[in-house]
């Protein structure tokens, strides 16, 4: 179905604006993003790339505002050999399925620490560290970005099926979906608790980009020096203004609520930048060997914290 420009962006703007309102959650803004873009094309394709970079990283920053810091530090302290033992057997299991599937190094080496730490944040550090050319960016992203769909939606019902209490479940969507936007989604439609958790343990894990990268800087002799993502140190700087501050809660709750609804409308933006072009880019082995890694990843992760021995 062709519309011309003059209808197609009256059309995404009026989407783009339901989304501030309560009436669209986050999954139906990623799927109304997404059909729009296959069955019409993004009319404002580059703008919405750059603007919900900046969204996603303001929203995250605004959801620091309702976490206790102690909590982070807490969770930092408490997950510290599972943070690593979790990531480099993650990177580990990508390096084997990357031979299987005879992927690309580069491509492989950009799925699996995307998977291993979050998402597209992890893969646009890797990149320059392992000199990874556009097109092989452009693959991992890809990727990485359908299965972030499938797990803002799929993961909440999953989640209900084994009655996980938000605790666990915010655990669980932290250390097993790729982005920070999609572990958010997810978590919040969940519930506040898991919202909080999932949250604070994700960007808790997006610290260990730098050390990763520096690993692999070594490996790949490479100059190049990855840096902690300012949204992370903004989310931080948040939790504790809003934990030292508690005289200001009313305006630390306005801003939460209003970072809520930005994310609904960033993930309408991430769902426009899907194209079938970068689909048939990815090609069919990068999708099967990030799938049967997620999978086990996110199996493995889920029995652990049903057993107890994550918790």
């Amino acid at each position: 179905m062709l519309l011309s420009d003059r209808i197609k962006k009256p059309f995404y703007i009026i989407l783009l604006g339901l989304c501030i309102t309560p009436l669209i959650g986050g999954g139906t803004a990623l799927i109304l993003g997404a059909l729009f873009a296959i069955l019409l094309g993004n009319p404002f394709a580059e703008l919405s790339q750059q603007a919900s970079k900046w969204m996603l990283k303001a929203a995250v920053v605004g959801l620091g505002f309702a976490v206790d810091f102690n909590q982070v530090i807490e969770v930092g302290r408490s997950s510290l050999v599972l943070t690593i033992v979790s990531i480099t057997a993650i990177i580990g299991l990508g390096e084997i399925l990357t031979q299987v599937f005879k992927l690309n190094r580069n491509t492989g080496v950009l799925i699996s620490f995307g998977t291993a730490i979050c998402g597209g944040s992890a893969i646009a550090a890797m990149a320059p560290v392992i000199k990874a050319k556009d097109h092989e960016v452009a693959v991992a992203l890809g990727v990485v970005f359908l299965l972030n769909g499938v797990g803002l939606l799929l993961f909440p019902t999953i989640g209900h099926y084994f009655e996980l209490s938000q605790q666990q479940f915010g655990l669980w969507a932290a250390l097993t979906i790729h982005d920070t936007s999609s572990v958010v989604g997810a978590s919040a439609a969940y519930g506040a608790v898991a919202l909080s958790i999932a949250t604070t343990v994700k960007l808790t894990r997006a610290m260990w980009i730098i050390p990763y990268t520096t690993i692999a800087g070594v490996f790949w002799r490479s100059e190049e020096k990855a840096s902690i993502p300012l949204f992370i140190i903004g989310f931080l700087a948040a939790a504790l203004i809003n934990t030292y501050l508690p005289q200001f809660s009313d305006t630390w709750q306005l801003i939460n609520t209003v970072a809520k609804q930005l994310l609904v409308m960033t993930l309408f933006l991430i769902g426009s930048g899907l194209s079938l072009s970068v689909l048939k880019q990815a090609g069919l082995k990068p999708f099967i060997m990030a799938i049967i890694l997620w999978i086990v990843v996110s199996s493995v992760i889920l029995l652990l914290i049903l057993d107890g021995f994550i918790i």
